[in-house]
């Protein structure tokens, strides 16, 4: 009967042959024999499995609890953590990594895992926003901590988090490489948006907001010190300034939490830059407005019926000279009806935890709207 040590060399030599792409990400990974581990843990350079735990598994097992590992690793689920909850954030990024798991073939997830087949296809920070809101979040199934940072709780540096991505940026190109060469195609597709991201990760939704709003030269030699407190990295004001239309979907879908914290957010940046010219829609099926960005406005929101995104497009075309310096703001879920042809004014789509994918989007940019902030009602 085979150790746990031979056990864990003879499952690596398993996913090696039967899933290149993931067998060269545990390459990048050192697995470790750890008695004081519960079952399998990993911090993101190493792998540490409880010996009796990888005993106990059938071949199956133990090579999803391996690729269970590496994802969580690879797809930099420590540093991305950030200030949240590192309970409800273990559980969020278990159910993206298992419904990766639950497509692969030959594999099989021991206990009784985190399993949500309605996220397992969102960013893990997305996920994590929407079990937010859940109110049964306690009862989630949850077999215990797998995602380790420097210390207990702690939040990863900001060397270590650019010291992890360079690794496994390099990491996932070894794996595309590899896996080609052995006939198996480049990167299974439950992976690919994710690791994208990774590879070529999308700006912060703050970030694209405010080259939304300010022309400012894409130097990054100066950055606004009042916004790098509250982790919003951009060039200070020192461009031409533009008018900023904001159209906010009030239709019934929209739930008043994700509005509140993002007209906060943008409220923040127009307070600091108060020449800049900006004005609020509200809009369901149909268009209110339009509103300054005040008190009153940000507490009083209309709407409640259906989505269509026409009416706001419309009266933009009707109104402004597509030649001016004006960009077009939406924040929304994405689900309702796109104008047939697409505006003429830069736009930017803010997306709602769990909204449409951006893929589908027929125009635009798209960001995808979370918060970094720490909550601890899980």
């Amino acid at each position: 009967m085979m150790n746990a040590e031979d056990k864990i060399s003879a499952c690596i030599l398993r996913v090696r042959r039967k899933a290149p792409f993931f067998g060269s990400l545990a390459l990048f990974l050192e697995q470790v024999l750890d008695e004081q581990v519960v079952t399998a843990c990993t911090d993101g350079r190493e792998v540490r499995f409880n010996p009796t735990f990888v005993e106990s598994l059938a071949p199956a097992e133990l090579d999803a609890v391996m690729i269970h590992e590496i994802l969580h690793a690879a797809l930099l689920h420590i540093p991305r953590r950030r200030e949240r909850d590192p309970h409800l954030w273990n559980v969020a990024a278990d159910i993206v990594v298992n419904g990766i798991i639950l497509k692969q073939k030959g594999l099989l997830l021991p206990l009784n895992p985190c399993i949500d087949a309605s996220l397992e296809n969102y960013e893990v920070e997305e996920v994590y926003e929407i079990l937010l809101k859940r109110a049964d979040q306690k009862t989630i199934t949850w077999i215990g901590a797998d995602l380790l940072s420097s210390g207990e709780g702690e939040v990863v540096s900001e060397s270590e988090m650019r010291e992890m991505e360079a690794h496994w940026k390099q990491a996932w190109h070894q794996a595309v490489a590899l896996s080609q060469s052995f006939g198996q195609g480049s990167v299974p597709q439950e992976v690919l948006r994710h690791m994208e991201n990774i590879i070529d990760p999308l700006l912060d939704w703050r970030s694209l907001l405010w080259r939304f709003m300010v022309r400012t030269p894409v130097d990054f030699t100066e950055f606004d010190r009042r916004l790098i407190g509250r982790g919003i990295y951009l060039e200070s004001l020192a461009g031409e300034a533009v008018s900023v239309r904001i159209a906010v979907d009030t239709s019934g879908s929209i739930d008043s939490k994700s509005l509140s914290q993002f007209l906060a957010e943008l409220r923040e940046i127009l307070r600091l830059y108060p020449h800049l010219d900006a004005q609020l829609f509200y809009a369901d099926a149909a268009l209110y407005g339009p509103f300054d960005l005040d008190e009153e406005s940000l507490t009083k929101p209309v709407g409640g019926g259906g989505t269509s995104f026409e009416p706001f497009f419309e009266r933009m075309h009707e109104e402004i000279d597509s030649g001016g310096n004006t960009v077009l703001l939406y924040l929304t879920d994405g689900h309702g009806t796109f104008p047939k042809q697409p505006p003429t004014l830069p736009v930017l789509w803010i997306v709602t935890p769990g909204g449409l994918d951006s893929r589908r989007f027929p125009f635009g940019t798209v960001a995808r709207f979370t918060s970094n902030q720490q909550n601890t009602s899980a």
